[in-house]
C-alpha cells in the first residue's frame, strides 16, 4: 500500500526541520554506542562497586563471561492501582536474564503519582513537571553507565512519557517498555460519569458518589477508561517499544508474566545478535509521526499533544501543533472507548485491540511500515494478539473486528478525520477533543465568563450563575503560573450545564484530564495568560466563539479594542497560593523555566 500523501508530507516537513538537532543526536549516540562496555572500561573500584550486591554466578557471567546486563528501571508504587503489579517484574526479569546466560539488575526507581488522587488538589500543580523529575530519575537510574539494554517498568499518565524522555537521553541502548496491563472491568465509565452529574448537582451525596467510583476503580491495573494512561500504551505499540499486543493484557495471568518474561528475551536478543536497534534509532521521525496517527486514530488524550512534542525533541526530533492539525485531515477514527464511546479498554481488547487498529492503518497507507522496532519483523508484527498454546508464547492475527461499535476498519470509520483539532484566532492557539463532542456542539458562541482559577468557576456553579448560555474562561493555569494541571473535575458541572440544553464551553491555558469528554473544551491555551497570552484580555461578557469545524477560537472584540486592551495581571495572592503547600515550593525552578504548552512544557531546556 502506497504510503497517504499527508503523512509523507508531514514526515518530510519534519525531517527537514530538524536535521540539525537530529544529526547531532545520532552523532552522541553513535559515540556512546561505540565505547568499550561499562564493566571493561571502568576501574575496577567502579566496576566492584557496580556488581558488590549481586550473587556470585551473577557477577562471574558479566564480568569474566562479559554477558549482557539489562537495567531494570521501575516505576513500582502501591498508590497506583496500575503500577502494583510491577512489583514482581524484576524477579521475573531476572529470572528470565539467568535462563538466557544474561543478568539484570533494577538501576532505580523513578515517582510516580496518580492524576485520579490529585485531581482537584494543589497536589495536581506537580503533575505535569513530575514528567521531568521522572525523566531525570530514569537518567540517574541510568547514568551508573554499566548497562547492555534496558526495561522500563511503567504505565501512567505522566510515568511512560518520562521514562521514554530519559530513555532517549540514552539513545545507545536497547530499551524495550514493559506494561502491566488493565484492570478488569468494573462500574462502567458511562454509568461512574452519570454517579458524578448526580452528584454535581446534588441528587446523591458523597457516601453514593464514593460506591460508584470504588465499584469502578476496584483492583490491580490500569483504569479502564482511554485516558492519558492507556493512550501512552497504544502510542508505545505503534512506535515498536513493546512486546507486540502486550498494552492491553490484564495483570495477574500466566499471559501477563509471559510477556514479562518476553521483554528480556526481547531485550537481549538485540544485544545478543548485535542487531543495532538501539532506542534513539527507533524513535526516527517516522516512529514519531506513526504514534501521532495511531493517537488521532483512536481519539487519544490530548496531553500528548505535550508529551509527544517533549519525546520528540529528545531524539532531536521537532514537532508541533500543526503537524497534529494537518495528520488529523487525513486521519480516520477507528475506535470508540470511553470517554469517545460506551466501551472500555478491555471491550477495545475484545474486539481487535491494539493489533487490529494498526493493522488497519497500514493496510491504509497511514502507518510507516519499514521502521526499526524492538522485534525483528518490523512493525507488521504489532498487528498480531499473543497467546499462551500449550505453555508457549504465540501470536495470532487479531481478525475482523468482533464489534464495529466499537472498533471499524479505515475503509468505514466512524469519522473520516482524527479525533484533535487545532483552534487558532485572537485568543491564541489551542487544541480540542471533538471525537466526544455532539456534532451540534461543534460551535458554541456565547458570553464570556471569566474565573481566576477553578474553585472559582465550581463556586459559580453551586451558586447557580451559570445556568445559561456561556463559555467559561479558566486563566492562570499554564505551566508558568502553577503548573498546568488537569482541570478534570470542571468536566461534571459543565455537562450538566450541557445536558440542561444551554450552550457551553470551556477555554483555559490548563490541561483536561486524558478523559476530556463531551463538553467542547478548548485548551492548552498558548501562550498562556502568565506569559502575557490573551486570555489575560478577556472580560466578563465578552462574546466568545469556538468553532471546532472551522478550527478557530475568537473573542468577537472589535481588533482596535481588543489591541489597546491592557493584559490583566495575575492575582498576586493566587501567585503566592500556587507556590506555597504540598511541596510546590520545590518546583519554582519548573515554573519559572517551563516552555510553552506547544514546545512541551518543558522544564530542562
Amino acid at each position: 500500500m502506497k504510503l497517504n500523501a499527508t503523512v509523507t508530507q508531514v514526515t518530510h516537513r519534519i525531517r527537514e526541520r530538524s536535521a540539525p538537532a537530529r544529526t547531532a543526536y545520532l552523532h552522541r549516540l553513535d559515540e556512546a554506542a561505540g565505547r568499550e562496555r561499562g564493566a571493561d572500561r571502568m576501574g575496577c573500584a567502579n566496576v566492584a562497586h557496580a556488581f558488590a550486591g549481586l550473587p556470585a554466578n551473577d557477577k562471574f557471567k558479566v564480568v569474566a563471561e562479559k554477558a549482557p546486563n539489562i537495567a531494570i528501571v521501575n516505576a513500582y508504587n502501591d498508590m497506583l492501582s496500575a503500577h502494583v503489579p510491577l512489583a514482581r517484574f524484576p524477579d521475573l526479569v531476572k529470572e528470565e536474564a539467568r535462563r538466557q546466560g544474561a543478568t539484570a539488575q533494577v538501576a532505580g526507581g523513578v515517582p510516580a503519582m496518580c492524576d485520579g488522587v490529585t485531581q482537584g488538589t494543589p497536589g495536581m500543580e506537580l503533575s505535569l513537571f513530575s514528567r521531568d523529575v521522572i525523566a531525570m530519575a530514569t537518567a540517574v537510574s541510568l547514568s551508573h553507565d554499566m548497562f547492555d539494554a534496558a526495561l522500563m517498568l511503567g504505565v501512567c499518565d505522566k510515568i511512560v512519557p518520562g521514562l521514554l524522555i530519559g530513555a532517549l537521553h540514552f539513545g545507545h541502548l536497547p530499551t524495550v517498555f514493559v506494561p502491566a496491563g488493565p484492570m478488569p472491568s468494573g462500574l462502567s465509565n458511562s454509568a461512574k460519569a452519570k454517579v458524578r452529574e448526580q452528584a454535581a448537582q446534588g441528587l446523591v451525596g458523597r457516601a453514593e458518589l464514593l460506591q460508584a467510583e470504588s465499584a469502578a476503580y476496584h483492583a490491580p491495573g490500569t483504569c479502564t477508561f482511554y485516558g492519558t494512561a492507556n493512550s501512552n500504551q497504544m502510542l508505545l505499540e505503534a512506535m515498536g517499544l513493546h512486546v507486540p499486543g502486550t498494552a492491553f493484557v490484564n495483570p495477574g495471568g500466566d499471559l501477563r508474566d509471559e510477556l514479562t518474561r518476553e521483554a528480556a528475551r526481547t531485550v537481549l536478543a538485540i544485544t545478543r545478535h548485535r542487531r543495532f536497534a538501539p532506542i534513539g534509532r527507533i524513535v526516527d521521525e517516522r516512529a514519531i509521526v506513526n504514534a501521532m496517527v495511531t493517537l488521532l486514530a483512536t481519539g487519544g488524550s490530548t496531553n500528548h499533544l505535550i508529551h509527544w512534542v517533549a519525546v520528540a525533541r529528545s531524539a532531536g526530533i521537532t514537532i508541533d501543533w500543526d503537524d497534529f492539525a494537518e495528520l488529523s485531515s487525513a486521519v480516520p477514527l477507528l475506535s470508540r472507548v470511553y470517554p469517545n464511546g460506551s466501551a472500555d479498554v478491555n471491550q477495545f481488547q475484545a474486539a481487535g485491540g491494539t493489533g487490529y487498529v494498526l493493522r488497519e492503518l497500514l493496510d491504509a497507507g497511514l502507518l510507516h511500515p519499514d521502521v526499526l522496532t524492538v522485534r525483528e519483523a518490523g512493525l507488521r508484527d504489532y498487528t498480531r494478539e499473543p497467546v499462551l498454546a500449550d505453555g508457549s508464547l504465540r501470536w495470532r492475527d487479531s481478525g475482523p473486528s468482533k464489534d464495529d461499535s466499537i472498533v471499524r476498519p479505515a475503509a468505514t470509520p466512524f469519522s473520516a478525520t482524527g479525533g484533535l483539532k487545532l483552534l487558532t484566532g485572537n485568543l491564541g492557539r489551542s487544541v480540542i477533543k471533538v471525537s466526544a463532542v455532539p456534532d451540534d456542539r461543534h460551535v458554541v458562541e456565547a458570553p464570556a465568563c471569566v474565573f481566576d482559577s477553578q474553585e472559582a468557576m465550581l463556586a459559580a456553579f453551586n451558586a447557580g450563575e451559570l445556568e445559561r448560555d456561556v463559555v467559561c474562561v479558566v486563566r492562570w493555569q499554564g505551566p508558568q503560573a502553577n503548573g498546568m494541571p488537569e482541570l478534570h473535575k470542571l468536566t461534571p458541572p459543565l455537562a450538566v450545564l450541557q445536558g440542561k440544553g444551554f450552550k457551553v464551553a470551556l477555554v483555559t491555558d490548563g490541561r483536561m484530564s486524558g478523559a476530556s469528554g463531551k463538553v467542547p473544551a478548548a485548551i492548552h491555551v498558548s501562550p498562556e495568560a502568565a506569559a502575557g497570552g490573551p486570555l489575560a484580555r478577556v472580560r466578563d461578557g465578552d462574546i466568545l466563539c469556538l468553532d471546532a469545524v472551522a478550527g478557530t477560537l475568537q473573542a468577537l472584540v472589535p481588533a482596535d479594542e481588543w489591541g489597546e486592551r491592557a493584559l490583566a495581571a495575575m492575582p498576586e495572592a493566587l501567585r503566592v497560593a500556587n507556590g506555597l503547600g504540598v511541596g510546590r515550593e520545590l518546583f519554582a525552578s519548573a515554573r519559572r523555566n517551563a516552555a510553552a504548552a506547544e514546545e512541551g512544557a518543558c522544564s530542562w531546556l
